[in-house]
Protein backbone atom coordinates (compact mmCIF):
# COMPACT_ATOMS: atom_id res chain seq x y z
CA UNK A 1 0.00 0.00 0.00
CA UNK A 2 1.31 3.46 -0.91
CA UNK A 3 -0.08 6.97 -1.51
CA UNK A 4 -1.15 6.14 -5.07
CA UNK A 5 -3.65 3.57 -3.75
CA UNK A 6 -5.44 5.93 -1.32
CA UNK A 7 -8.93 7.18 -2.12
CA UNK A 8 -11.79 8.66 -0.07
CA UNK A 9 -14.26 6.26 1.58
CA UNK A 10 -17.32 5.22 -0.40
CA UNK A 11 -19.94 8.03 -0.31
CA UNK A 12 -17.57 10.55 1.26
CA UNK A 13 -17.43 12.76 -1.82
CA UNK A 14 -20.31 13.83 -4.05
CA UNK A 15 -20.43 15.84 -7.25
CA UNK A 16 -21.45 19.50 -7.00
CA UNK A 17 -25.08 20.26 -7.89
CA UNK A 18 -24.75 22.22 -11.17
CA UNK A 19 -28.02 24.11 -11.44
CA UNK A 20 -29.33 25.96 -14.47
CA UNK A 21 -27.58 23.74 -17.04
CA UNK A 22 -30.57 22.46 -18.97
CA UNK A 23 -33.41 19.97 -18.52
CA UNK A 24 -31.13 16.94 -18.82
CA UNK A 25 -29.11 17.90 -15.73
CA UNK A 26 -32.05 17.10 -13.44
CA UNK A 27 -31.58 20.39 -11.64
CA UNK A 28 -33.82 22.89 -13.28
CA UNK A 29 -33.97 23.43 -16.97
CA UNK A 30 -36.24 26.38 -16.37
CA UNK A 31 -36.44 27.30 -12.66
CA UNK A 32 -33.05 26.09 -11.39
CA UNK A 33 -34.39 24.51 -8.16
CA UNK A 34 -36.00 27.79 -7.04
CA UNK A 35 -39.61 26.76 -7.56
CA UNK A 36 -42.16 28.61 -9.66
CA UNK A 37 -42.60 32.38 -9.61
CA UNK A 38 -42.70 34.65 -6.57
CA UNK A 39 -40.17 36.83 -4.82
CA UNK A 40 -37.92 33.94 -3.73
CA UNK A 41 -37.41 32.79 -7.32
CA UNK A 42 -36.05 36.15 -8.47
CA UNK A 43 -32.43 37.26 -8.38
CA UNK A 44 -31.51 39.40 -5.39
CA UNK A 45 -34.31 37.92 -3.30
CA UNK A 46 -31.96 37.00 -0.45
CA UNK A 47 -30.69 40.58 0.01
CA UNK A 48 -33.62 41.79 2.12
CA UNK A 49 -32.95 43.65 5.39
CA UNK A 50 -33.50 41.71 8.61
CA UNK A 51 -36.54 43.84 9.53
CA UNK A 52 -38.27 43.34 6.15
CA UNK A 53 -41.76 41.83 6.59
CA UNK A 54 -42.65 40.86 3.04
CA UNK A 55 -44.33 44.12 2.13
CA UNK A 56 -46.53 44.12 5.24
CA UNK A 57 -46.51 47.43 7.14
CA UNK A 58 -43.36 47.05 9.27
CA UNK A 59 -43.44 47.01 13.05
CA UNK A 60 -41.45 50.22 13.40
CA UNK A 61 -44.14 52.04 11.40
CA UNK A 62 -47.08 50.38 13.17
CA UNK A 63 -46.00 51.34 16.68
CA UNK A 64 -46.75 54.82 18.03
CA UNK A 65 -43.85 57.19 18.47
CA UNK A 66 -43.52 59.21 21.67
CA UNK A 67 -41.01 60.81 23.99
CA UNK A 68 -38.04 63.04 23.54
CA UNK A 69 -34.28 62.44 23.78
CA UNK A 70 -32.37 65.48 24.95
CA UNK A 71 -29.18 65.75 22.86
CA UNK A 72 -27.61 68.08 25.47
CA UNK A 73 -28.08 65.71 28.44
CA UNK A 74 -25.13 65.40 30.85
CA UNK A 75 -24.24 61.77 31.57
CA UNK A 76 -22.64 61.04 34.94
CA UNK A 77 -20.86 58.01 36.34
CA UNK A 78 -22.49 57.60 39.73
CA UNK A 79 -21.19 56.31 43.05
CA UNK A 80 -23.07 56.13 46.35
CA UNK A 81 -21.64 57.18 49.72
CA UNK A 82 -22.51 53.72 51.07
CA UNK A 83 -20.22 52.17 48.47
CA UNK A 84 -17.40 54.55 49.44
CA UNK A 85 -17.87 53.61 53.10
CA UNK A 86 -17.72 49.90 52.20
CA UNK A 87 -14.53 50.46 50.21
CA UNK A 88 -12.95 52.16 53.25
CA UNK A 89 -14.00 49.23 55.49
CA UNK A 90 -12.49 46.74 53.02
CA UNK A 91 -9.23 48.69 52.92
CA UNK A 92 -9.44 49.42 49.20
CA UNK A 93 -9.88 53.15 49.81
CA UNK A 94 -7.74 55.04 52.30
CA UNK A 95 -9.76 57.23 54.70
CA UNK A 96 -7.02 59.88 54.88
CA UNK A 97 -6.44 60.24 51.11
CA UNK A 98 -8.38 62.58 48.84
CA UNK A 99 -11.09 60.79 46.88
CA UNK A 100 -11.02 62.06 43.28
CA UNK A 101 -12.69 60.75 40.10
CA UNK A 102 -9.33 59.34 38.96
CA UNK A 103 -8.95 57.39 42.23
CA UNK A 104 -12.50 56.05 41.91
CA UNK A 105 -11.81 54.92 38.33
CA UNK A 106 -8.54 53.27 39.35
CA UNK A 107 -10.22 51.15 42.06
CA UNK A 108 -13.18 50.30 39.80
CA UNK A 109 -15.90 52.24 41.66
CA UNK A 110 -16.84 54.11 38.45
CA UNK A 111 -16.30 53.27 34.79
CA UNK A 112 -15.18 56.71 33.69
CA UNK A 113 -13.64 59.61 35.59
CA UNK A 114 -14.88 62.09 33.00
CA UNK A 115 -17.99 63.21 34.96
CA UNK A 116 -18.68 61.70 38.39
CA UNK A 117 -21.68 62.33 40.63
CA UNK A 118 -21.87 61.22 44.26
CA UNK A 119 -25.31 60.11 45.48
CA UNK A 120 -26.47 59.70 49.09
CA UNK A 121 -27.63 56.08 49.21
CA UNK A 122 -26.33 54.11 52.20
CA UNK A 123 -24.65 55.02 55.49
CA UNK A 124 -21.33 56.88 55.75
CA UNK A 125 -19.15 56.71 58.88
CA UNK A 126 -15.72 57.53 57.38
CA UNK A 127 -14.79 61.22 57.12
CA UNK A 128 -13.70 61.55 53.51
CA UNK A 129 -12.47 64.47 51.43
CA UNK A 130 -14.32 63.90 48.17
CA UNK A 131 -13.92 65.80 44.89
CA UNK A 132 -16.49 65.15 42.16
CA UNK A 133 -18.32 66.96 39.37
CA UNK A 134 -21.68 66.85 41.18
CA UNK A 135 -23.22 65.86 44.52
CA UNK A 136 -26.81 65.17 45.52
CA UNK A 137 -28.11 67.12 48.54
CA UNK A 138 -28.37 63.96 50.66
CA UNK A 139 -24.77 63.02 49.77
CA UNK A 140 -23.55 66.48 50.87
CA UNK A 141 -25.40 66.15 54.18
CA UNK A 142 -24.01 62.67 54.90
CA UNK A 143 -20.44 63.66 54.01
CA UNK A 144 -20.66 66.78 56.21
CA UNK A 145 -22.24 64.90 59.15
CA UNK A 146 -19.45 62.29 58.97
CA UNK A 147 -16.86 65.07 59.26
CA UNK A 148 -15.72 65.07 55.63
CA UNK A 149 -15.84 67.63 52.86
CA UNK A 150 -17.39 67.69 49.37
CA UNK A 151 -15.65 69.73 46.66
CA UNK A 152 -17.24 70.34 43.26
CA UNK A 153 -14.92 70.11 40.25
CA UNK A 154 -15.74 72.61 37.51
Amino acid sequence: MDLSNLSPAEGATTDRKRIGRGVGSGYGGHSSTRGNKGQSSRSGSKNRPVWFEGGQMPLYRRLPKFGFTNPFRTEYSIVNVGRLDRLVDEGVLDADADVTPEVLEAIGAVRSAERVKVLGDGPLEASLTISAHAFSDSAREKIASAGGSATVIE
